[in-house]
């Protein structure tokens, strides 16, 4: 019996479900839709934030692997981690969120053999903490680009940080980004390798 990794390949969304032999008149599509179609929520954004980092690096051939260590292999041979925050939640709010981006060390596992790391670490070369940074409840869109900002860290920055190695604000993710500059979608590719260049 063959137990190995499954190895995935991007689907087209129009293959239909069967029971057996009877195909179904529901497809994957519909799944997709019902499933994902918030992406404003928590869980799906933060999806849709690492689907736009591997947008922007040209790093989207294949399937995302959810269990992987780190969340992206930038062509240029840089690991990349990405964290997603908001001031907008999909659910009701009194008031906008505090933004902050967990960056816990973590057990890495590798899906080919099913072996976990002896100790906790961050895998990645490069942080890059997302930012749904629009704060009209009415407009939001994390579709539209120019509502997202990104603040790009290597992680030998966030291994030397002083105070809390489990969760950074963004008041002090600001004074740790190079030059304390927010990034837009455009710049996101440059300044990744640049922040290689400092790991």
């Amino acid at each position: 019996m063959d137990l190995g990794p499954i190895k995935t390949a991007p689907r087209s969304a129009t293959e239909r479900f069967r029971d057996g032999e009877e195909p179904l008149d529901f497809d994957l599509l519909s799944f997709w839709q019902w499933g994902v179609s918030d992406v404003v929520n928590n869980v799906t954004r933060g999806i849709l934030a690492e689907y736009l980092v591997a947008k922007a690096v040209d790093a989207t051939d294949g399937v995302r692997d959810a269990w992987a260590a780190y969340d992206i292999d930038d062509p240029r041979g840089i690991k990349i981690e990405v964290k997603s925050s908001a001031f907008v939640q999909s659910w009701g709010q009194k008031e906008l969120s505090k933004v902050s981006f967990s960056y816990k060390r973590s057990i890495g596992w590798d899906s080919a053999t099913g072996v976990y790391d002896e100790t906790p670490q961050r895998h990645a070369d490069i942080y890059v903490f997302a930012l749904l940074a629009h704060k009209d409840k009415p407009t939001i869109n994390p579709m539209d680009l120019s509502q997202w900002c990104f603040y790009v860290v290597p992680t030998s920055v966030l291994n030397a940080r002083t105070r809390s190695q489990h969760s950074i604000t963004l008041a002090s993710l600001k004074a740790l980004a190079p030059h304390n500059r927010l990034v837009k979608y455009k710049e996101l590719r440059e300044a990744i390798g640049k922040a290689a260049e400092l790991h």
